[in-house]
């Protein structure tokens, strides 16, 4: 059964790489993003040798089981395709690319998945992730070591854990099936959208109901507009909806989309390593890890930045104590330097300080008892020393207890 619904792939350089590494594929049934990285050559071939290989797959399945079983065969013959290239190419050694596979079965999304490349659903106004993300942050999200709002800033954000390349002819993958239903939305991207726009704005750009072209144009001006670090990829699907039904030619965008891609050029020599290949995701370059050993290294520094992490929070909140109270002493010392005059029992007392306290804290003090009685103020006047009356001075609180004894005496 083809596929039912409509669907767009566009890719773009981004405004800091030299060359489109990333590459697209959205065709009757299947649509895969795949963002290589390997040096000047390396990731160019890379992901276009990974598409090349999954196009063959654009056809209808039998069964979930059977689409699920060829994308794994495809992609394993795909890492076995790169081993043997780098035998002709030495000089692509350390090439890889991610791949996030779409393939649609009657009513089913059967999915493959390896690296940081990206597939969400929008469903009834929600955006989820369907796939996760086989980086090293990832797995410090998984522990609860870090959130996931910490992870879009981590230094190692980049570091890829698994990926499809020229040193494991068995890579590890993930694949699913889900159901899928009219009016859903799926999103298949790379990390030079997913790195920079974040779901809320992604899941906005979804909610519009615009046709998938519009929809992708809109979400690749969000990554322009956040500098676009990094190659840009967006395969955009819509099952079923009111947007004209998908035919004919698949869109292959991206490396792939140039043949000299699929034919292996020349790379340049010294511009990668297993270690260290140029790929900007998310702004940092990212690395791999081919033993335990690199692993521990990084969960150490992880560790190790923690602990600053620790201490300068720790120091900031001393720094802040030290400033409130420093504002608070400063503030009770002004207060003792104000007057009023008011009540105490039966007499009229000037007080040092000023009227208003802090909870259970005073912040006047009786001063000097005028001896004054309240009983001898005429009633208004006795009423106004009851509510206090505010002086500049202890002169002027002197000045103003002199006239209230005048009262007292002209009312006896």
């Amino acid at each position: 059964m083809v596929f039912q619904g409509s669907s767009v792939a566009i890719s773009h350089t981004g405004k800091v790489r030299s060359n489109n590494q990333d590459s697209g594929y959205a065709g009757s049934n299947l649509f895969v993003v795949a963002d290589g990285m390997g040096g000047h050559a390396g990731g160019d071939v890379a992901s276009s040798l990974a598409i090349e290989r999954l196009r063959d797959l654009d056809d209808s399945f039998t069964s979930t089981s059977a689409a699920e079983s060829a994308l794994r065969d495809a992609i394993a013959e795909t890492a076995q395709h790169l081993i043997d290239t780098v035998g002709v190419k030495p000089e692509l050694a350390g090439m890889g690319t991610t791949v996030s596979a779409l393939l649609m079965v009657d009513d089913y999304a059967v999915i493959a998945h390896i690296g940081d490349s990206r597939i969400y659903l929008y469903r009834n106004g929600a955006l989820t992730q369907i796939t996760t993300d086989h980086t090293f942050v990832q797995r410090l999200v998984d522990s609860g070591r870090i959130t996931p709002e910490e992870a879009r800033y981590h230094p190692r954000r980049s570091v890829l854990m698994r990926v499809l390349g020229d040193m494991d002819p068995d890579p590890e993958v993930d694949t699913f099936i889900m159901p899928t239903q009219p009016g859903d939305r799926w999103l298949l991207c790379s990390d030079g959208l997913s790195g920079v726009v974040d779901d809320a704005h992604t899941a906005k750009a979804l909610g519009l109901g615009l046709a998938p072209g519009r929809t992708a144009d809109s979400l690749l001006k969000q990554a322009l507009d956040g500098g676009a670090p990094d190659n840009v990829t967006i395969v955009l699907v819509d099952v079923g909806g009111q947007h004209p039904v998908f035919f004919g030619t698949p869109t292959i965008v991206g490396s792939a989309s140039n043949p000299i891609g699929v034919e292996v050029p020349a790379a340049r020599p010294g511009r990668s390593s297993w270690l260290h290949p140029n790929r900007g995701a998310a702004n940092e370059p990212t690395h791999f890890e081919p033993d335990a050993e690199f692993l521990e290294e990084l969960i150490e520094e992880d560790r190790r930045r923690a602990r600053r992490r620790r201490i300068a929070w720790f120091a900031g909140l001393i720094l802040v104590i030290a400033a409130l109270a420093t504002t608070l002493i400063l503030a009770y010392q002004w207060t003792q330097t104000r007057y009023f005059v008011g009540a105490d029992d039966d007499t009229v007392v000037i007080y040092r300080g000023v009227q208003q306290d802090i909870g259970p804290l005073p912040l006047s003090t009786p001063y000097e008892d005028t001896g004054i009685d309240l009983s001898d103020l005429p009633p208004f006047t006795r009423t106004t020393v009851e509510r206090t009356i505010s002086a500049d001075s202890l002169d002027e609180a002197r000045t103003i207890a002199d006239r209230l004894r005048i009262a007292a005496e002209a009312n006896s």
